[in-house]
């Protein structure tokens, strides 16, 4: 079912419903119901709008719209005004039948010659082909305590702290299981056996590699570069820079900087951090191709050229197939032409250029040297008891189940109109998340190498990245059970490419923090 969102002076219509002794809200109100295979609008809207009182000198010097809008100013500033200002806005929607005899000599917009009684927990406009439905509101003015500057407290009012608290007590104890496991790793088995070997003189060395197993088997083709090393170093650079973007974008938000009261901040600082950003991603790229390179200056600029190119056109190719669904919909949704020539405006305007010159300032800082020599032939992989895929797709139960209740209530935020605002633990969940990647990469890559397969860089990438195969299954769960109301295939669509979009990026940030 299609829902209505309606905005008073900057504050979105609340509808509140009593249930089992529990007082629910939502933003926004349905269009209509289903009541035994019949279907009814809601064609009566009663408003509650309240007002606070107020008195001061210079109206305008205290209050205003966040769109910059100023309200009417007095012509003496210096008298005292007085004046109301909205400080709440409700509505009930009820399904009315309405006698269009009683209405056949009744203008739009005047008044209804009796009183409307709105029920509801009743139905009473049935829809059907050819009935016209006709459409009434009422409107109450009620005089509230509630100040202007506390008038978006009810929106922002945090629900539910207690699950926020039980989902970063589960992320810690993962944290500390991962830690322990890594600490053992370090402490017992690397520590001891490298102290052990340097003890020894070059014979009994020399004898003591021909009694080696697991990981100190494959000392010298650790560092041997992997398959595909630009694109390793692409996803890398491009997960450093939405990692990155993320945590300025919901720490600055965690502050206060992004209200919902101003819509449409948290989208275009998502957007400035990204493009800046393009700097860093264009360093580490090139730093990265640098390292496994042993220190090859040649063809970074087409590593930063593609790393410029890469996410942004995925991002960009989905964009346009979303819109272009909108577009053949005829959907008020679409996205106009000239914001997209702005988006490219800000992609090869600001965000190429400061890739390419972060890429060059890599060219100039020192890369990483490899404390061992690599051999020429590489070591043959022994054949494995179970495929590593199988232990890689395992990896990201972990991380998915660090973040899943907090994507649980920014779905619902995103597709069901639920204002989300405790931007401060996710930031919390966010570090977490980052913490249980950077462990879970850890110890898998020390468990392929215990097996001689000294092939990790892109398993340890795809061991913390696979969190984003368990969060597109969790979208599709989400589709099908809590968004039954998404009506048509055009919606379906466009909900599995936000989500795709999603998908990818959670996948290049959290592969990051192998």
């Amino acid at each position: 079912m299609y829902q209505v969102n309606l905005n008073l002076d900057n504050l979105p219509a609340i509808r509140y419903m009593e249930k089992d002794g529990f007082f629910l809200r939502w933003n926004g109100f349905p269009v209509g119901a289903k009541v035994q295979d019949s279907y009814y609008a809601f064609n009566h809207l009663k408003f509650t709008i309240f007002v606070h009182r107020y008195e001061h000198n210079n109206v305008a010097g205290v209050i205003g719209t966040t769109d910059g809008d100023e309200l009417i100013t007095p012509a003496n500033e210096t008298t005292t005004s007085e004046g109301y200002v909205v400080v709440g806005f409700e509505v009930v929607p009820c399904s009315v039948n309405h006698n269009e005899k009683l209405l056949n000599n009744v203008k739009p917009y005047s008044k209804y010659p009796s009183r409307i009684k709105c029920d509801p927990l009743s139905v009473g406009m049935s829809v059907k082909e050819g009935k016209p439905v006709i459409y009434t509101y009422d409107v109450s003015f009620v005089m509230s305590d509630i100040k202007w500057v506390s008038r978006w407290d009810t929106y922002l009012k945090m629900e539910g702290a207690k699950v926020h608290w039980f989902s970063i007590l589960n992320s810690l104890m993962v944290i500390t299981f991962l830690a322990g496991i890594v600490l053992v790793i370090f402490l017992r088995t690397i520590r001891r056996d490298l102290a052990r070997y340097e003890e020894l003189d070059k014979e009994a060395q020399t004898h003591m590699n021909e009694e080696l197993s697991g990981w100190k088997l494959v000392v010298s083709d650790v560092f041997r570069s992997p398959n595909n090393p630009e694109l390793l170093c692409i996803m890398v650079a491009d997960g450093c820079r939405i990692l990155a973007m993320a945590i300025a974008l919901i720490f600055f938000a965690a502050l206060g900087f992004m209200s919902p009261a101003s819509r449409g901040t948290l989208i275009n600082g998502m957007l400035l951090f990204y493009v800046l950003l393009g700097f860093l991603a264009g360093y580490i790229a090139v730093w990265l191709w640098r390292t496994l390179s042993i220190g090859e200056r040649q063809g970074w600029f087409s590593i930063s050229l593609r790393v410029a190119c890469y996410f942004p056109g995925l991002s960009f190719l989905i964009l346009t197939l979303i819109n272009s669904l909108l577009w053949g919909s005829d959907s008020t949704g679409a996205i106009p032409f000239t914001t997209f020539l702005v988006l490219i405006l800000l992609w090869f305007g600001i965000s190429v250029p400061l890739t390419l010159i972060g890429g060059f300032v890599a060219t100039k800082a020192p890369y990483l040297e490899y404390p061992v020599r690599t051999n020429q032939i590489p070591r043959e992989v022994p054949a494995q008891r179970f495929p590593s895929w199988i232990l890689i797709l395992g990896a990201g139960t972990l991380p998915f189940g660090t973040l899943f209740i907090e994507l649980f209530f920014i779905m619902s935020s995103i597709w069901l109109g639920r204002v989300y605002y405790v931007f401060g633990f996710l930031f919390v969940v966010l570090i977490l998340l980052v913490m249980v990647c950077a462990e879970v990469s850890l110890v898998v890559t020390y468990m392929h190498l215990c097996v001689e397969d000294w092939r990790w860089w892109w398993k340890s990438f795809f061991a913390s990245g696979t969190v984003a195969f368990y969060i597109f299954l969790y979208s599709i769960n989400y589709l099908v059970f809590d968004l039954k109301s998404l009506s048509g295939p055009v919606s379906a669509m466009l909900y599995l490419g936000y989500s795709l979009f999603m998908v990818i990026a959670v996948m290049l940030a959290t592969g990051l923090c192998e």
